[in-house]
């Protein structure tokens, strides 16, 4: 079973729990390391939380949401192995996942709304990669790591 572990900065928590009750409905394992109260925290360390989940192998794939996506996703991709994109269309989700195998997806709550959320998430986590050449450039994303 694909394990998803899912996370947040605290102004996001209500898109988060339907994010998570929607990917178990899908059949995932999920892991919601939270916030779980509404008081001020710090986005970097939620999503540096959880892309370590991933790098380590805790979790197959990971979905972040704050603000705009942008900057949970900035911490994350500071974690050696992760591929974090931020979403707003189901195109690019799809994409990040076919072509750049992309081990987590990153949304934002004030961008988008919940039906357009979970319409993302359903497309990044059916996608599969396609390797081939998108496998040479991945491997050239790796190598930039080192």
């Amino acid at each position: 079973m694909t394990r998803i572990v899912i996370s947040s900065d605290h102004a996001d928590i209500e898109l988060r729990k339907t994010i998570a009750a929607h990917v178990a409905s899908k059949g995932f394992e999920v892991e919601d390391i939270g916030p779980m109260t509404s008081e001020s925290t710090h986005y970097p360390k939620h999503g540096e939380e959880a892309a370590r989940k991933v790098a380590s192998g805790e979790a197959d794939l990971g979905i972040l949401v704050c603000g705009t996506g942008q900057g949970i996703m900035m911490a994350a991709n500071k974690v050696k192995g992760i591929r974090c994109g931020v979403c707003s269309d189901t195109f690019s989700a799809r994409m990040i996942r076919q072509h750049n195998n992309a081990n987590m997806l990153s949304m934002g709550a004030r961008v988008i709304g919940e039906g357009l959320a979970l319409d993302i998430v359903d497309a990044f986590l059916e996608a599969e990669f396609e390797r081939g050449r998108h496998g040479t450039r991945v491997d050239m994303i790796t190598e930039i790591e080192s």
